[in-house]
């Protein structure tokens, strides 16, 4: 396993214990394999959620640029730009410290801005704007779908949905 792997899926293990702990403190009565599902599938969800987010952001700077695209690969994790994305994860659970995770974010995407913009043609600015669009998009992608699977379940278990 490669070591960009290995980060990748300790961010998205910190990001899933960020969730599900709180669903555990409130249902404490969730058995054990339960809950190792939600951290495994957790992981596996965010782990690609961070791995999809330099390449939408360059999706999305391939978009702003007039002339064709440069004949490189794109931005992709490198160990130095993903470490401090681990360390924001580990620090500051999105749901444990909601404010100091979206600063530790904003410092991540501050860092890739300066590769995303060497890479892709754009001024730092837009390559930050596209890293804050690609993050918002995806974030608001998983929350819908973490929405609609808690309200299948919850119609499933026949609770009331409101």
């Amino acid at each position: 396993m490669s070591p960009v792997v290995a980060l990748l899926l300790i961010a998205g293990l910190s990001e899933a214990t960020g969730r599900v702990l709180p669903l555990v403190s409130r249902r404490p009565g969730m058995s054990r394999p339960v809950v190792v599902g939600l951290l495994l599938t957790g992981t596996l969800i965010e782990s690609a959620v961070i791995a999809l987010w330099p390449r939408t952001a360059w999706t999305l700077a391939g978009l702003l640029r007039s002339d064709p695209a440069p004949d490189t690969a794109g931005l992709v994790w490198t160990q130095g730009l993903i470490a401090p994305l681990v360390l924001a994860g580990i620090l500051a659970f999105p749901w444990l410290g909601p404010l100091l995770h979206v600063l530790l974010l904003t410092a991540v995407a501050a860092s890739l801005s300066g590769p995303l913009a060497a890479a892709g043609g754009l001024s730092w600015a837009a390559a930050a704007g596209c890293l804050a669009v690609a993050a918002f998009g995806l974030a608001c992608a998983v929350e819908v779908v973490r929405r609609l699977v808690a309200r299948a379940l919850a119609v499933g278990v026949g609770e009331s949905v409101a």
